[in-house]
């Protein structure tokens, strides 16, 4: 009667062991999903501006949220449209310098001139896609 009661704590151990084991198992919806990179998420990018207008030449200078420090910020002026529709169109390009940053996002400061009649609206754009403006 010992063997009985030997084969019954074994089978008892043994389902507890199976048991455990299958709770124990991570599943295929356990697996934890990759967090989106800023570079997929979208938003409109907001661009502060300052228009300076002497002699027929408007120095346009201003600011925009980098991803890092290491961005690198360009600038470049240019009439846009025509007649009545016309306006300025600075087209600010970010560039990462592919070095090692704290990815914080950081304020950088760009300037640019164009040739143009006084009172034309101006509009950017942030690597393609349009930006909404602020004045300073």
């Amino acid at each position: 009667m010992s063997h009985t009661r030997l084969w019954i704590a074994a089978a008892i151990i043994v389902f507890f062991l199976i048991v455990s084991f299958v709770f124990s198992v991570p599943r295929t919806g356990d697996v934890a999903q990759a967090p989106l990179s800023r570079a997929e998420v979208t938003h409109t990018p907001s661009v502060a501006l300052r228009d300076s207008f002497k002699k027929g030449v408007h120095t346009i200078t201003g600011s925009l949220e980098a991803p890092n420090a290491c961005t690198s910020v360009g600038a470049e002026a240019s009439l846009a449209g025509e007649g009545s529709e016309s306006g300025i169109l600075v087209a600010l390009t970010l560039v990462d310098d592919g070095g090692v940053c704290l990815q914080v996002p950081t304020r950088a400061t760009f300037s640019a001139t164009i040739s143009a009649p006084v009172d034309l609206p101006i509009f950017a754009t942030v690597n393609g896609s349009i930006a909404t403006t602020s004045r300073l």
